[in-house]
């Protein structure tokens, strides 16, 4: 689930990102802090449900992000395609899509000077 890449860590995540899922996702999150690592990609591209704990779990860790002067983006693949599309319409029927910086690809998200898909 946690990798490197430069000096990002990159959170995989797959599945569900549900009640029961979502605490897991958080407690990497803050371990990934804990160490010192505070610029961080949460790859959703694999993930095919999420509810308002998955939703709520992003913005916690934005929130976090940004209270230790941290970087946060996201994966997620374009609307049209299978997976991960599941997430893009969640953030944006909440209207909180706006507030995260999301990539295309692990490429483009752990390259500083790449500009974030608009929403």
């Amino acid at each position: 689930m946690e990798g490197r890449r430069g000096e990002w860590v990159v959170l995989q995540v797959s599945g569900e990102m549900d009640l029961v899922t979502s605490p897991a996702v958080r407690q990497h999150v803050h371990d990934a802090v804990a160490e010192g690592r505070h610029w961080l990609v949460l790859d959703l591209q694999e993930v095919r449900f999420c509810d308002s704990s998955g939703v709520g779990v992003l913005i916690a860790t934005r929130r976090l992000m940004r209270s230790c002067s941290g970087r946060l983006r996201l994966i997620l693949p374009p609307q049209g395609e299978v997976h991960g599309s599941h997430v893009h319409r969640v953030l944006a029927a909440l209207g909180v899509r706006r507030l995260f910086d999301v990539y295309p690809d692990l490429t483009a998200a752990t390259e500083t000077a790449v500009d974030p898909l608009s929403a």
